[in-house]
């Protein structure tokens, strides 16, 4: 399929290569320095867009896209909570296509059913307390990391003594710390350390006084990343509406 690829960072070069090896042609890339190109025969001619940029970014660039009826593929986290209403107006009135994730790892989708199906279980033991830790490299500008949030909604869902995560300890980019893990009951803190290069853990913990239980997703790299994008663009392609992972991998 004809693909644009919105974003020609890191992530954008390496979907780049896992599209062209699974047989896609790349028809438009569009970066800070080129947003003219929206407006290409070119850009107007792909099946899907796959857009990771930033929080700020994401947003413009999705409309941008949508205006000639492009479907999406987005990583982008950050943008939520000052545009979720109209992105899902856009996709359910508008008849726009947006594939969004927080994480298009396949990992990360196995980590994320495992985590639903563990939290349905530590609802019916209260001496577990929930807490979380992400880790991602200093270069990630958003904190919590989307994955995170997602999975905290997810436990929120499913443990009843917890209706909100907060923000809990955080290592900066910097150096500099803040927060306490030291919150409400109803409460899940959520630690995010940024330290060098990491492309992303992260850990959920249930701890008593007798002992503790851990899961932990640990990614070696961005490919992971990348194929998931690619797979979504895949099955977007054939598909309208808002969609995510849990329309991608039914576990």
């Amino acid at each position: 399929m004809k693909i644009a690829l919105i974003g020609y960072g890191k992530m954008g070069h390496m979907i780049e290569q896992i599209a062209l090896e699974r047989g896609h042609e790349i028809v438009s890339i569009i970066d800070v320095n080129n947003p003219d190109d929206f407006d290409s025969p070119a850009f107007s001619s792909a099946d899907v867009a796959i857009e990771f940029t930033n929080p700020t970014a994401a947003f413009g660039n999705y409309k941008r896209a949508f205006a000639h009826n492009v479907k999406v593929v987005s990583g982008s986290t950050g943008w939520m909570n000052d545009h979720k209403e109209e992105v899902e107006r856009l996709c359910t009135e508008g008849g726009q296509t947006l594939f969004w994730a927080s994480n298009f790892s396949i990992g990360v989708a196995i980590f994320s059913a495992v985590n639903r199906y563990l939290a349905k279980i530590m609802n019916g033991f209260p001496q577990y307390n929930v807490a979380m830790e992400e880790v991602h490299h200093v270069h990630k500008l958003d904190a919590p990391s989307g994955t995170a949030i997602t999975l905290a909604e997810d436990i929120i869902d499913c443990i009843d003594r917890k209706d909100k995560w907060v923000k809990g300890f955080q290592h900066n980019a910097d150096g500099t710390e803040s927060g306490t893990n030291d919150v409400a009951p109803n409460e899940l803190p959520i630690v995010s350390i940024r330290r060098d290069e990491v492309p992303g853990i992260h850990s959920i913990s249930y701890d008593s006084d007798a002992d503790k239980i851990t899961i932990t997703h640990d990614a070696h790299s961005r490919q992971g990343f990348a194929l998931g994008a690619v797979l979504a663009a895949e099955y977007t392609k054939d598909h309208t509406g808002l969609l995510t992972t849990s329309d991608l991998f039914k576990f």
